[in-house]
């Protein structure tokens, strides 16, 4: 695990940075999803909701489209898909406890599940690795964002 302007960021997951989120492999075209603890950070820190959207079970929900909804006393927003794919899950335990997301952003507080669609052509896009963390890092430093 790296520390990054003050956040844990696992070297083995995939990042969608422009939205703080992260996607672990599970075999096959399966990933899970979750945010980073920087889109706890900027949500206020503490969470009143997050909102899944049932509807999308089982469909194919397209790379930026909505899966969920954060509000906090100071955010609401989208939880946008980092990647194409069929929502074959999602974590039931953040209605009755959002804060999951923040508290245990690797483990508990992952949001969907997703069966990739589009893997080959969008992985591209995302970043992994030492290298991936770096470049991280500089969008995080450009934005002035860390978790301290």
């Amino acid at each position: 695990m790296a520390i990054i302007r003050g956040c844990n960021l696992p070297e083995d997951l995939f990042y969608y940075p422009e939205k703080h989120l992260w996607l672990k492999p599970l075999g096959g075209n399966l990933f899970r999803v979750g945010l980073t603890p920087m889109a706890g950070k900027l949500s206020g820190g503490k969470l009143n909701a997050v909102t899944i959207r049932s509807k999308n079970i089982g469909n194919e929900v397209q790379q930026g489209k909505s899966l969920a909804t954060l509000e906090s006393s100071k955010y609401v927003g989208p939880v946008p898909a980092p990647i194409t794919g069929i929502v074959r899950s999602v974590n039931e335990r953040l209605a009755s406890e959002p804060n999951l997301v923040i508290s245990d952003p690797y483990g508990e507080g992952w949001v969907v599940e997703m069966e990739a669609t589009r893997w080959e052509e969008e992985k591209a896009a995302l970043l992994t690795g030492p290298e991936g963390l770096a470049e991280y890092q500089k969008k995080l430093e450009a934005a002035g964002i860390s978790c301290d």
